[in-house]
């Protein structure tokens, strides 16, 4: 069932996509920032992470993530998580946006020495203040949802417009 979730999520993307690129110039962008990691093996856990995506017109964009653990707890360790979203954007003035996204993505967790990979069907909101033309702040909250383990990450991200 997770992985037609998946594929549908990929296609609906690709299908929303396409004609958005057709009418507007596309923005990229990166970002850096740290992620924290509140899962239900009882451990609060931290990460950098970093993004690239690209922005299609006002509303709606692509993004890659990936996050590397820095803060373990309880003999519980973020190895990595990658991940891929479809994004809509709702802008509400020239300077702040909401969000919100939705995609798959794997995530790898170390539990007292055993390493678990799962992968995971992602969704969540957010909203991005842009304090120029190339720079903005953003902040979000995204569920990880997969058939052995979820999470709920709260990030902090600036972000880069090129």
């Amino acid at each position: 069932m997770k992985k037609a979730l998946i594929a549908v999520t990929a296609a609906a993307v690709a299908l929303v996509a396409a004609p958005a690129i057709a009418q507007d110039g596309t923005q990229w962008y990166g970002s850096l920032g740290y992620s924290h990691y509140d899962t239900d093996f009882d451990a609060d856990l931290g990460a950098v992470n970093g993004r690239i995506g690209a922005r299609f017109g006002r509303h709606l964009g692509v993004e890659g993530e990936a996050a590397f653990g820095v803060k373990d707890d309880s003999g519980v360790e973020l190895n990595h998580s990658v991940a891929l979203y479809g994004v809509a954007f709702l802008p509400v003035s020239d300077q702040f946006d909401l969000l919100a996204r939705v995609g798959f993505g794997n995530t790898e967790v170390e539990v007292g020495g055993v390493d678990f990979d799962d992968d995971s069907v992602n969704y969540g909101i957010g909203a991005q203040w842009n304090f120029d033309e190339a720079n903005a702040i953003r902040g979000d909250w995204t569920k990880i949802d997969s058939d052995t383990a979820e999470a709920d990450v709260f990030s902090l991200n600036y972000v880069r417009k090129f």
